[in-house]
């Protein structure tokens, strides 16, 4: 499943099933007999990007690994109502058993991708790249930035662990610390023992809401100045002060805050590298599918 690792789905994939089903299926156990075999297709109720196909596999495989299920169609395609998008064979129990967690992985997923695609697509023809944030839900990080990639976007950080990202609370914080609220000497002697105090190879991003802040950064030379919350024309004076500083090079700029498909292009038209926007993963439109049971007839 290309980057995914499927250990890791797999243990998502089990506790979300110990979620919903617990010690079983009440309803299907009731009326079902526990040997029916049954055919069932996966509908799309509204268009976008595929994503989660794998991820729904998985779902049925855990509770029935004589499930049988073929995709109709791959991760990254686009879409349209009503398209089939798998076909499913196997025991009823099971199938319905399954049913909802899958579907629920594949609606959110593909709602990812979809949305993603739709900024991805707003920006083409500029240098600008999408990128998600660490606005994930809880334990589904890893699902929901694979979704961001089908959907052509790229991962920011993946956690604290991996990234030194100064922002606003750091930035009060030590000043705290120095006793100090002169912005200029807070901003710059922050980006100065960050980078004396990790390997190399960490990159080192701080967040600016002014030019003068962005001003400071640069002279310090991070690898990332973040411009946060600024409207269009101040992000063009920061690329601006960044040119006549000759390090275009040197320092990458990302935009952040307020992004939407209306104003996505506005920004990457100022020539910054990247843009990135918490609504990817933290305010999902899931699309809508649902998993049609077929009657033969007699």
């Amino acid at each position: 499943m290309m980057d995914l690792k499927m250990q890791r789905v797999e243990r998502v994939v089990r506790f979300a099933l110990k979620e919903d089903v617990w010690t079983g299926d009440l309803t299907s156990e009731a009326v079902l007999e526990p040997d029916l075999q049954i055919d069932a297709v996966v509908v799309a109720g509204n268009g976008g990007i595929v994503c989660g196909i794998n991820v729904m596999e998985r779902t049925f495989s855990v509770v029935d690994s004589d499930i049988r299920f073929r995709p109709m169609v791959k991760e990254g395609d686009h879409i349209e109502s009503g398209r089939e998008v798998a076909f499913i064979e196997g025991n009823a129990r099971s199938i319905l058993r399954a049913e909802r967690v899958a579907l629920n992985f594949l609606g959110h997923l593909s709602g990812i991708a979809t949305g993603t695609r739709a900024l991805v697509d707003a920006v083409k023809g500029t240098r600008a790249r999408i990128y998600d944030t660490r606005k994930t839900m809880p334990l589904h990080r890893y699902l929901q930035r694979y979704a961001v990639t089908v959907g052509g976007g790229y991962n920011h950080r993946w956690g604290l662990w991996d990234m030194v990202l100064l922002k606003d609370n750091h930035l009060r914080a030590y000043g705290i610390q120095k006793k100090s609220v002169n912005s200029e000497n807070i901003i710059k002697n922050i980006i100065r023992q960050a980078k004396g105090s990790v390997q190399k190879n960490i990159q080192v991003e701080i967040e600016v809401e002014t030019a003068k802040e962005c001003e400071y950064a640069l002279s310090e030379k991070p690898d990332i100045i973040m411009l946060d919350n600024m409207p269009v024309e101040s992000v063009k004076k920061a690329v601006e002060l960044r040119e006549r500083s000759g390090l275009s090079r040197d320092v990458l700029f990302e935009v952040s805050g307020g992004i939407t498909v209306e104003n996505v292009k506005e920004y990457a038209d100022t020539g910054v590298e990247r843009i990135s926007s918490g609504s990817l993963t933290g305010s999902v439109n899931s699309l809508d599918f649902g998993i049609e049971v077929i009657f033969r007839g007699a």
